[in-house]
């Protein structure tokens, strides 16, 4: 039986730190053995903040995927693969943004959410159009499912209604239209050198499930479902959330050393002023790292030796940053190889870029069919 697909990128940020692993690249290793996994560098998101510097994009992208690599994401397992190597993205973008209205783009929460939280001018039409990009994003797999935080379900939710409104709008037609798309589809696997035409029809079942909101049941697009994903607190030095843009972030390549002090140096319970004074770990960002990597025994142990004040925060601060180290040390070890071997970075994007312009090539056959575009 084949395995559900689903997708998830990010955007190229560079090296990424504890909140990226908690937050989300976890979760993509764990998730391998069971879906056929695409995951995927959204540079052409990154322009929507950052067009005015392009240049940090490139070093940035092989940064990350770096990391991804090194926390554990298998090639022979996961398509890894760059937004803007599959220009097709662009194309299904373009097509989509007849059937959604500016009204509607303007109501989905993050849109005003971000230039709130950051006081930037977004104010450009990319920004506005980016929620339709990432819908464009998973429709070109046919995702089933999207790995994600709470913050993201409305991204989703789009996604499914622009899902919906495609198979409405142009799947009317179902009988001649799968015969026009099964025709389609043989053209595209010869084009892709394949040997079987028979792929074709392979095909057309695969999006055929005979169920969904067309008329007749046939359905280029499943709507997605979002796979929510456990979010743990992850916080920065200072209290807040950890996030590079806030210089209060532990990379996942960082040195022992560097480790050290930055746990040595980060906030507590603002009430303990004094070693003598008690605390409340609920309230305390060492505690919340304490949650990710300490066992119980030490959990109680700190817990009470915070509220006692049988223990000081450089105590408690001791027994976390080795846990750290530990968790970090293997990661540290394959980034130092690709560090070295920075071609097979490469190998695997180029790997993973052909591999997704296949499928990409597939479903914007399809596509054109329906719309009757070609």
């Amino acid at each position: 039986m084949s395995k559900k697909r689903i997708l998830s990128g990010n955007r190229p940020t560079g090296s990424l730190h504890l909140g990226h692993y908690f937050g989300a690249l976890a979760n993509w290793v764990s998730l391998q053995d069971d879906y056929d996994c695409f995951y995927f560098v959204a540079d052409w998101h990154a322009l929507t903040t950052e067009f005015e510097n392009t240049g940090i994009i490139r070093p940035a992208t092989l940064e990350m995927v770096m990391d991804w690599l090194a926390v554990g994401l298998d090639p022979d397992k996961s398509t890894i693969f760059v937004q803007s190597a599959v220009k097709e993205h662009a194309e299904l973008y373009l097509l989509l943004g007849m059937l959604v209205s500016v009204a509607r783009l303007e109501r989905i929460p993050s849109y005003k959410g971000f230039q709130e939280e950051t006081g930037r001018d977004v104010s450009n039409f990319g920004f506005l159009g980016y929620p339709l990009l990432q819908a464009a994003d998973i429709m070109m797999y046919r995702a089933h499912g999207v790995p994600v935080g709470e913050d993201q379900v409305p991204h989703i939710e789009v996604t499914r209604e622009f899902a919906r409104r495609f198979n409405n709008l142009y799947l009317a037609d179902g009988a001649n239209l799968a015969e026009a798309m099964v025709n389609e589809l043989r053209e595209t696997t010869r084009w892709n050198h394949q040997a079987n035409s028979n792929v074709a029809a392979a095909k057309l079942e695969e999006i055929k499930p005979g169920e969904g909101p067309a008329p007749d049941g046939l359905e280029i697009f499943p709507e997605p479902k979002a796979l929510l994903t456990r979010t743990p607190k992850v916080p920065g030095l200072d209290g807040r959330k950890m996030s590079k843009s806030y210089g209060n972030s532990i990379t996942l390549g960082e040195d022992p050393a560097s480790i050290e002090q930055k746990i040595k140096t980060m906030i507590t319970d603002p009430a303990r002023k004094r070693r003598k004074d008690t605390g409340n770990p609920d309230v305390c960002p060492v505690y919340d790292l304490h949650k990710l990597y300490s066992d119980q025994e030490t959990l109680m142990w700190a817990a009470e030796g915070c509220r006692t004040a049988g223990i000081g925060c450089l105590d408690c601060k001791g027994k976390l940053y080795p846990k750290i180290n530990e968790h970090l040390a293997p990661i540290r070890d394959k980034r130092e190889y690709y560090l070295l071997h920075p071609d097979l970075i490469v190998d695997v994007l180029q790997a993973g870029n052909a591999k997704a312009r296949t499928f990409a090539r597939e479903t914007m056959a399809l596509v054109r069919a329906a719309m009757k575009l070609e």
